[in-house]
């Protein structure tokens, strides 16, 4: 297929130039259809970095309606590993990235080699014998300098200019049958049929290297857009140590793919509105590689925490529940009645969290204890409202809550009927002096949900229960307090 491919070119100069000369005459899409590439290299986890590359060439392709390709530049035989390709394999698949076509460099030597050679007969490119500083011989291919000033328009940052003089004549294969990096990529793009290249601003010192050798092998030139650094809070370069793990660790610690792919592609683009929450289809319609930054983009986990939280909020309850059983504890999910309690926690379980391990860790840390199990004991003194001391008076009014509860059908007992019920009795008693001891007899803690939320999770029984536990407290303190 390939090697037809660059026949019907060198064979069809007509056609090649009217190709060459639509892409070269386009630093926009125009009418041309849209293919790009994500190129990693199977060295190591992909990066989010790397991710972030790849989001912003498949939603440019989408936006267009174009084609994206997954090209493993896997040259590095002796750093290149199956379970690196695997993991970035799997990382792009969460996030929602699909590939029209995939390819590996490791098994496109035969194409590099057809190139090469014709570079060396045409004395684009030659055969140099080197000894290196160990005194060993080798035979490289070398790139014959032109010695001459390239300028590229980028989408990004405009016209970019380089006298490639100090580049001299490059390597561009260790060997006829080993070609590196530069030149195994602009064979690939050249083949593939490559209209744009979207990449991180690293590669821009690249750039006029690979365009010397687009030259010399007839390939047209491609658009670029250079995108900027990902930089952690103090603006320098995003290292390990903030933050900069494997896409797959933010899976793993509950992150959902809706958030991070929203998350990452407003690092360095924005839609020009106060919108900030996306679905990837949203990202797709309105992504215009034009609205590209030229400055860095800060990683800020905290932000990233708020873009996750609020794609949590918009997952249906059903759905969260399932996806959060696995870090429920499994007393709990083997017993009717927490398992009941459990299903009517959720919204304020899918309220609190930022990340999905937040449920594993608010679990862990007693969180929500209180509504698994009823409080032990009571502090008299937080059963009565500020300045009470007798605690005759909070008996009387939790007793007063007991018999207005104890009415509400056990199937209605919901937060909107118990406020129902309880609200004019609170509001002409005063509230404080009525929710106050309501909650705490319902929790046992001074921090937690509103009454009618409590009463709602924990079921009629439960709470009667409760209250009638913290009444008897009461009584058998009256006159005093603890």
């Amino acid at each position: 297929m390939w090697g037809y491919r660059v026949a019907h070119f060198w064979e069809s100069p007509i056609e090649y130039a009217k190709i060459r000369d639509q892409i070269m005459a386009h630093t926009s899409v125009g009418n041309i259809s849209v293919i790009t590439r994500f190129p990693p290299s199977p060295t190591g986890k992909l990066h989010i970095g790397n991710a972030r590359t790849a989001l912003f060439n498949y939603l440019f392709t989408k936006h267009h309606g174009g084609k994206i390709i997954l090209r493993f530049e896997d040259t590095d035989r002796a750093r290149s590993k199956k379970e690196y390709e695997e993991n970035i394999l799997d990382a792009l698949a969460w996030l929602g990235i699909k590939f029209a076509e995939t390819y590996r460099q490791s098994e496109r030597n035969d194409i590099y080699r057809k190139y090469l050679e014709r570079l060396i007969t045409e004395n684009t490119a030659y055969v140099s014998n080197e000894t290196d500083e160990a005194g060993k011989q080798s035979s490289v291919v070398r790139f014959r300098n032109p010695n001459k000033k390239i300028t590229f328009t980028d989408i990004v940052r405009g016209d970019i200019t380089f006298d490639t003089e100090e580049l001299k004549d490059f390597v561009i294969a260790r060997s006829i049958d080993d070609p590196i990096y530069h030149f195994a990529v602009v064979v690939d793009d050249f083949e593939m049929g490559l209209t744009h290249i979207i990449r991180g601003e690293d590669h821009i010192s690249n750039t006029p290297r690979q365009i010397l050798i687009q030259e010399a092998i007839g390939a047209p030139r491609p658009v670029y857009a250079h995108l900027p650094l990902i930089l952690s809070k103090d603006r320098s370069k995003l290292s390990k140590r903030s933050n900069a793990v494997a896409t797959t660790e933010y899976r793993d610690l509950g992150y959902l793919p809706e958030g991070i792919v929203n998350y990452l592609a407003l690092l360095g683009w924005n839609p020009g509105t106060e919108q900030e929450i996306f679905t990837l289809s949203e990202l797709i319609e309105q992504f215009d590689i034009e609205k590209i930054q030229k400055g860095g983009a800060v990683f800020d986990i905290e932000k990233l925490n708020w873009v996750n939280k609020e794609h949590i909020r918009r997952i249906p309850q059903d759905t969260f529940e399932t996806m959060i059983q696995t870090y429920i504890p499994k007393e709990i999910m083997n017993e009717s009645d927490s398992k009941k309690r459990l299903h009517r926690l959720i919204p304020l379980i899918q309220e609190k969290a930022e990340i999905l391990c937040d449920v594993k860790n608010q679990f862990e840390q007693g969180e929500y204890a209180y509504i698994f199990e009823a409080p032990r004991e009571y502090d008299i003194s937080k059963l009565m409202w500020k300045d009470e001391k007798d605690p005759k008076i909070a008996s009387e009014k939790l007793s007063q809550i007991l018999k207005i509860l104890s009415e509400i059908p056990s199937n209605d007992f919901s937060e909107i009927s118990l406020k129902e019920k309880i609200w004019d009795f609170a509001t002409n008693a005063g509230r404080g002096t009525i929710l106050w001891p309501m909650r705490y007899a319902l929790s046992g803690r001074e921090r937690s949900p509103d009454p009618f939320s409590l009463g709602a999770i924990l079921g009629k029984e439960e709470t009667l229960a409760r209250i009638e536990k913290a009444i008897s407290a009461l009584k058998n303190r009256e006159g005093s307090i603890s």
